[in-house]
């Protein structure tokens, strides 16, 4: 393939196509980076890399103003009457992320893992209890709407944009369609940053193997195999079959869409939040209902979260056979639901889940010190933890939204 036909693709025709050509030239400067390094005087993986931070950064910069516009707008003008599939997304949402735990809590009796606890980490904004989690949760949606939007608190952007919606339900027609074309004008600025995707994922590629490599992971490849393979086995087996309990048709259609054009860009974010844009607009074009998904890919960002309850499952189970502590299957149950309580209250940013450890932890006595080497362990293996964590969560917003959606379209 000649240079102006890869360009060519870089800036043409499918973007999912187009991510893949900036996947592999990303792998390409990473790897011709130590060579060139000499001669160039500075490292070229780190320069194209800013190309994936700015990425990043408008990504989430847009999103907390897409939810606040986009629910605030499909809440007003809901006709009264109209149905949404909202109740059987949550229900989704809510036993997906059970189910993820409990094949984590599976998988863990299966192939025990044990890590050396040598790595210091400082877990002083750890939660120390359920209650901190669900106060912090209160503390969210009740916070200023102007610091929700500035500091990217999706639960008070959430909770203000559907007061609002709610409370312009009744007012004049005129005002409707201002809030609708401000929606349309933010969806168009989002349209035009996720068709700077294969930019971003570029520089993201490049900086992230040139600077950490997959070597680093050597040490802890029995870890990140069970924390992948649960993952792997949650997104190609455990929701394809609630898909199909919902739609009774083919899934993996569907499943495969969702996970390639959502799970491929979450990939390289590692981050729910910033994935948002590209779940609203893949829903957009998936034809699904707007009252819907513009409420429940926001939400899904914040309590569907199937692979952060899988690393916190994994991993404190890790420090649980490192500790010689033994694990009863009431306990196990239990853990299952401490995590899936856990991941609804992680945070969409990078390693959001990690800092959760040490709430799973306690259930067994865990110190808070041994609890810190675990999260230090989470944000080695992070390169690909954090990335397929996010794939699986983020995708899985939009996979369920879909099924809902399409399940309802059924029964009209």
């Amino acid at each position: 393939m000649n240079m102006s036909r890869l360009i060519s693709l870089f800036f043409q025709g499918s973007l999912v196509k187009r991510i893949a050509v900036g996947l592999v030239l990303g792998i390409l400067v990473a790897l011709i980076t130590p060579m060139l390094q000499p001669t160039l005087g500075f490292n070229l993986a780190e320069k194209v890399g800013v190309l994936g931070q700015i990425f990043v950064r408008s990504l989430r910069a847009v999103a907390p103003l897409l939810i606040f516009v986009l629910v605030m707008a499909a809440i007003a003008n809901k006709k009264v009457g109209s149905k949404t599939s909202m109740k059987s997304i949550i229900v989704l949402y809510l036993v997906g992320t059970f189910l993820a735990a409990l094949v984590a809590v599976i998988a863990g009796f299966l192939f025990p893992t044990e890590v050396a606890l040598s790595v210091k980490e400082d877990i002083s904004a750890a939660p120390k209890g359920v209650g901190t989690v669900l106060l912090d949760l209160i503390f969210n949606m009740v916070d200023n709407p102007l610091n929700a939007l500035f500091k990217a608190n999706f639960i008070g952007v959430l909770t203000w944009s559907i007061g609002l919606g709610l409370a312009l339900r009744h007012a004049s027609d005129a005002t409707k369609t201002v809030i609708s074309d401000i929606s349309e004008a933010v969806s168009k600025i989002v349209y035009v940053v996720i068709s700077f995707a294969p930019i971003g994922v570029f520089g993201l590629v490049s900086e992230t193997l040139a600077d950490k490599g997959l070597v680093a992971l050597g040490g802890y490849i029995q870890l990140l195999s069970v924390l992948v393979g649960s993952m792997l086995f949650v997104a190609f087996v455990v929701n394809p079959v609630l898909v199909f309990w919902k739609i009774r048709r083919n899934p993996y259609p569907l499943v495969w869409t969702c996970l390639r054009e959502s799970g491929v860009t979450a990939f390289f974010t590692r981050s729910s939040a910033a994935n948002i844009p590209v779940n609203i607009n893949l829903a957009k074009r998936l034809n699904l209902d707007e009252e819907t998904y513009s409420v429940s890919i926001p939400l899904g960002a914040t309590i569907n979260m199937a692979g952060a309850a899988i690393t916190i499952t994994i991993l404190t189970l890790a420090a649980v056979n490192t500790l010689g502590i033994e694990v009863s299957f009431g306990s196990a149950i239990l853990l299952s639901l401490v995590a899936s309580l856990c991941a609804c209250g992680a945070s969409g940013v990078a390693g959001g889940s990690l800092l959760l450890i040490p709430l799973a932890c306690s259930l067994f006595g865990i110190s808070d010190d041994v609890a810190a080497q675990m999260i230090g362990v989470g944000f080695i293996i992070g390169i690909l933890q954090d990335s397929t964590e996010t794939a699986l969560n983020s995708s899985t917003d939009v996979l369920f939204t879909a099924a809902a959606c399409i399940a309802d379209e059924d029964k009209k």
